[in-house]
């Protein structure tokens, strides 16, 4: 009995300085991820525009339909097709317009609220995308590319709750012990929804849809422009658009033992 426990003790001791012995070695890779959408099929891409509202403090249509060349020009093989960016809003406006319904006025300056201010607003706005004839007018003007359309939200939010922080104490003995300390705060920030939609510019059908979520808040007295907040949040979800059109490489690390 005396001689197995000694063996036992003997063997883990040994396992123990060969473990200590071992090196430990970080290495990068890169983890590709497959294309959503197969687009061998065009050379050409086009950013149309973007059904917007949400805020008068972004122009969430320029700002994306911008944003999204610069992206793709340097991180997709398709050609950025450069036109000016169109105002969806605008369109559908005046097709209501044309058929005698209703519409609200145009903005008349950046102060004065949006016309889509909601996702029931939003929602009037929508069956332009159903039109395979409207867009496959836009395609054969510009050599039938990959189009990319859709909507796009940017607007105010503020929630409530508990935060949590750790503080430093002095115990009767005047030892410093952390303790946490918990305080109801308000956050205002902003949340940024788009929809990307992406039609066959030979025929004006839909190819794929995607839609994001992504927001930011921040505490009160954290005064952040809002065109920075904006481009915070798409630069959280741009990974998730890009790898739609073309492959994309996840890098990390994996620990190695030697």
């Amino acid at each position: 009995m005396i001689a197995r426990t000694a063996a036992a003790i003997v063997s883990l001791a040994l396992a123990i300085a060969s473990i200590a012995c071992m090196g430990f070695y970080e290495i990068p890779i890169e983890t590709p991820i497959q294309a959503k959408l197969d687009v061998t099929a065009f050379q050409r891409v086009l950013i149309v525009g973007f059904l917007a509202g949400g805020s008068k403090s972004v122009d969430p249509n320029t700002e994306t339909a911008r944003l999204l060349r610069s992206q793709l020009r340097t991180k997709s093989d398709l050609k950025v097709v450069d036109a000016d960016v169109r105002s969806l809003v605008d369109e559908v406006d005046k097709r209501r317009h044309q058929t005698g319904e209703s519409v609200a006025a145009p903005a008349a300056s950046p102060t004065d609220e949006p016309r889509i201010k909601d996702e029931k607003d939003l929602l009037a706005y929508e069956d332009i995308f159903n039109d395979a004839d409207y867009w496959k007018k836009i395609g054969d003007e510009y050599q039938q590319p990959l189009i990319v359309t859709g909507s796009i939200l940017f607007h105010e939010i503020s929630k409530s709750g508990s935060s949590s922080t750790v503080q430093e104490t002095r115990d009767q003995f005047g030892r410093l012990s952390p303790t946490e300390v918990r305080t109801y705060v308000d956050k205002k920030g902003w949340a940024l929804e788009p929809k990307f939609i992406f039609i066959d510019g030979r025929t004006g059908k839909q190819l794929y849809s995607e839609g994001f979520h992504e927001e930011v808040l921040y505490t009160a007295g954290q005064n952040t422009p809002a065109l920075s907040s904006y481009f915070e949040l798409m630069d959280k979800l741009l990974p998730g658009f890009l790898n739609t059109l073309s492959t994309q490489k996840i890098k990390g690390t994996r620990v190695l033992l030697k």
